[in-house]
């Protein structure tokens, strides 16, 4: 139903792929459109996981039985068999004409059961929900904006549905009931269900272990472990601090974020964020690092991605340090805020990380009437504004 911007072709013309993305982010649909000549081996399917489960060596057979026909192969949902990683390494190595694309919503698994993660023969990638320039080319009756975003979400079904706060949280139960307690990933599903309502309320928030264990009744040891597994199964990512200031001493703490906006709004019971609200601010802070992520995934790039905030409260919610290879000690610096007014108050954070950092772009992103630039070299970008010069390049430039 959407145009994606990933492009995986190139990829799997030098070599192996694993894609990683939560569920129903598309994954399945989009590689069989892309590679409609490829060899499905769907492990969601009962008898085909039965079989490969019970002996992974007859994957050969599989391969062999369609290898006139085509080289590609698609194993969908690869973290249920992880031994089949060990055959497809095996089967690269014996035929460099191979070309395996591997899905997962697991990284956990994979890692856990000590696999062979195909020894430098396959390529990472990882599969985002529907971003900014895809919204447009849905082929369907459902014109969804960045605004719609900010309370459903971007999963392709969601964006589809007449539903999309029920079917939110059904989401959010089939994530509770598959990944966690089918693969036993927590000891106790109802204490996990209380940290992620905590958690949810803690988006965009620095992560304080001690308190959100107590609010959770769980241990903090046990809430890292939390953390870990939102991270290991793709829907939570930690963004860690910015700590190489000097002049003003940054705090070291992560803040955490869903891997998709709509999702944190359904543990919390929101179905509509309206703008001037508190949630707003939120809820386009959180999308806007959706897309910073995706973008940096999607073009391949090793840039990190972290946020700062000195002991003495000034913050910036997201700081990109460019490589030392092209720009030694510069970084893009970019604040979200939900004022369509922005007084000098928002760019105090901006302007205290400049004092210790060279910052090749300064970005406010705001809900203005129109986009413009203040004394200070800072621009303050209409987030329409700032996702059309993202996406297109123009604020991290592409290598």
């Amino acid at each position: 139903m959407y145009s994606r911007l990933l492009d995986l072709r190139k990829q799997i013309a030098r070599k192996s792929v694993l894609l990683l993305g939560p569920r129903q982010t598309g994954k399945s649909t989009y590689l069989k459109s892309t590679f409609p000549d490829a060899h499905l081996v769907d492990l969601l399917r009962y008898d085909t996981f039965q079989f490969l489960l019970k002996s992974p060596g007859r994957l050969e057979e599989i391969v062999a039985l369609q290898k006139a026909k085509t080289s590609t192969f698609i194993i969908d949902e690869i973290q249920k068999v992880p031994a089949l990683l060990d055959e497809v390494h095996r089967l690269i190595e014996s035929d460099k004409k191979l070309r395996f694309i591997l899905t997962g919503s697991s990284a956990r698994k994979l890692r856990r059961s000590g696999a062979n993660l195909l020894g430098g023969r396959a390529t990472f990638s990882r599969f985002h929900p529907i971003v900014f320039p895809e919204l447009a080319s849905g082929r369907h009756n459902k014109r969804r904006t960045w605004k719609d975003c900010l309370t459903i979400g971007a999963l392709p079904s969601i964006l589809e549905s007449d539903e999309p706060a029920a079917d939110l949280q059904d989401y959010v139960g089939v994530y509770l009931r598959e990944e966690i307690q089918a693969e036993g990933l927590a000891r106790s599903v109802e204490a996990f269900s209380r940290f992620l309502e905590i958690a949810a309320q803690s988006c965009a928030e620095q992560v304080n272990f001690t308190s959100i264990g107590s609010d959770a009744q769980v241990p903090p040891r046990t809430v890292i472990d939390y953390f870990t597994i939102l991270e290991d199964t793709l829907v939570g990512y930690l963004l860690p601090a910015y700590t190489k200031t000097k002049k003003r001493k940054a705090m070291a703490s992560a803040k955490f974020y869903w891997f998709d906006v709509g999702v944190g709004n359904a543990l919390l019971g929101k179905t509509n964020i309206r703008e001037g609200t508190e949630d707003f601010g939120k809820a386009l802070e959180h999308y806007v690092f959706t897309q910073l992520r995706a973008f940096l995934d999607y073009n391949q790039m090793q840039l990190s991605l972290s946020y700062w905030r000195s002991l003495s409260k000034f913050e910036v919610d997201f700081v990109i340090p460019l490589s030392p290879a092209t720009a030694e000690n510069k970084a893009i610096a970019i604040e979200v805020k939900a004022t369509r007014n922005p007084t000098e108050r928002a760019f105090k954070g901006i302007l205290a990380l400049e004092e210790d950092l060279k910052l090749e772009k300064k970005i406010l992103v705001a809900p203005v009437p129109s986009s413009y630039k203040t004394e200070h070299g800072i621009e303050v970008l209409h987030p329409e504004d700032f996702f059309d010069q993202l996406w297109s390049g123009r604020i991290i430039e592409r290598a």
